[in-house]
């Protein structure tokens, strides 16, 4: 028999009891669209947390406070008072050859924090997170006001009480109307212990959407002056004024090592340490670390999208298994006729092929469609420069690749070929004589 009489037997023989192909098919469809869709999942969440972090700026190091050590425990980095304004100026008159430029920052409020951030105008109040910076702020990362100005040298010098704006704060507050020049007064506290100051609106930053640390279109800058000498909760016995970090623009990427050694190595004298008591990571650490979060959460679903098909392949054998026993007089029949064992072997393979190969399609159509399911406003994009679309769900993005499709149709195809070589071998084994005495 040729390849196609063997192609057309199997799929005829599948059509006689088509309820039953049909369960057969169940497992690898459940399992071929967890993939896709748990694939999907992964791929999005990880290029949104790289997109986040490259939305932090460009060629950036990070200078944070280490962690803090209460009753034994050690708390996360960030934790600890431990960095300073001083440690931000010592920094800044090595001049260092390969630093473009710095900003520091302290923030107060935010998502984790016990102390509390709010804007307050004409009875409208939004949380939100306070960043006392530099006028360099903006170059460092990479974020720019849209109206009005940003924080000048002279409001630092001053201790101007002036603010601008992030995009979704000034959206709550005003709407349509515009903010620069309205007075809107700034409360942080913890607890029971609030303090609150008027400051005047003098710009609204463009809208740049969430980073790796927080969404910074509810972000609020303030002079960093001016946010020291109002805010106590990060004044310092020794005298010195505590900021959450340090950022540093560099010039030229391939000395990221040096500028680690160095700083590091100016920290250390400056607080006399042995064992650093601050943290400094580049944006590639930080992305290195998310991928690898994102790698092993890739993995973790695609294996348990895969014991979905291995419980559909065990259901596909023991099905093929009753059909061989079911079938034992035909196949008695056809070596009677002068059917080899290599087409009785080709005619079952090909049996369970047809089924996981059509299961995985219908299962690759499955996953591609919840992920439309599950979405809250549907929107489609389609890049053929990277072989991808995108969809938008519940405000997260899942990417199905290609790759992904082709390797969930090869995935299928292997389960049927794994799964279904044994009842094939059984089938051609079987003895003509005690085939055909089979009733």
């Amino acid at each position: 028999m040729s390849i196609i009489d063997v192609v057309f037997t199997a799929i005829g023989a599948l059509r006689t009891n088509i309820l039953r192909t049909l369960l057969t098919m169940l497992g690898i469809i459940i399992g071929i669209s967890a993939v896709i869709t748990l694939t999907a999942a992964g791929e999005g969440a990880q290029q949104g947390v790289t997109n986040r972090i490259r939305g932090l700026g460009s060629n950036l190091l990070f200078v944070r406070p280490g962690s803090v050590t209460t009753a034994g425990a050690t708390g996360i980095p960030g934790s600890g008072p431990s960095l300073f304004y001083e440690d931000a100026q010592a920094i800044a008159a090595q001049q260092y050859p390969y630093i473009d430029s710095m900003a520091s920052q302290g923030t107060a409020g935010g998502a984790g924090s016990i102390i509390r951030a709010h804007v307050i105008y004409r009875g409208q109040n939004v949380d939100t997170t306070i960043v006392g910076t530099e006028p360099s702020y903006e170059h460092v990362r990479d974020f720019y006001h849209a109206d009005g100005r940003f924080i000048s040298a002279d409001d630092v010098s001053k201790k101007a009480l002036v603010t601008v704006l992030g995009a979704n704060v000034a959206q709550k507050l005003f709407g349509s109307k515009d903010p620069v020049g309205e007075s809107v007064r700034i409360a942080v506290g913890a607890g029971s212990f609030t303090v609150g100051f008027s400051f005047t609106v003098i710009g609204v930053m463009e809208s740049k959407g969430a980073s790796a640390t927080a969404d910074q279109d509810n972000l609020v800058f303030v002079p960093l002056p001016s946010f020291q000498a109002r805010i106590p909760f990060i004044r310092n016995p020794r005298g010195f004024t505590n900021i959450s970090q340090i950022n540093i623009k560099l010039s030229d990427t391939s000395k990221v090592h040096q500028a680690k050694q160095d700083i590091a190595q100016l920290l250390r004298a400056r607080h006399a340490v042995s064992t650093d008591d601050f943290t400094i990571q580049s944006q590639s650490d930080v992305l290195s670390t998310a991928t690898d979060v994102a790698r092993t959460l890739r993995v973790l679903l695609v294996s348990i999208a895969a014991i979905s098909l291995v419980v559909g392949g065990i259901g596909i054998m023991n099905i093929m298994l009753v059909s061989v026993s079911e079938r034992t007089r035909e196949i008695g029949i056809r070596k009677a006729v002068g059917a080899k064992r290599r087409d009785i072997l080709m005619q079952f393979i090909i049996e369970a092929l047809t089924v996981t190969t059509l299961g995985g399609a219908i299962g690759v159509l499955t996953g591609i469609g919840l992920t439309r399911i599950l979405q809250r406003d549907f929107s489609f994009h389609v890049n053929l420069l990277v072989a991808s679309f995108h969809v938008a769900v519940n405000g997260s993005t899942y990417v199905i690749t290609p790759l992904w499709i082709i390797l969930g149709l090869v995935m299928s195809a292997a389960t049927g070929l794994v799964f279904g070589v044994y009842p094939a071998w059984r089938a051609a084994r079987l003895d003509p004589i005690e085939a055909l005495r089979r009733e």
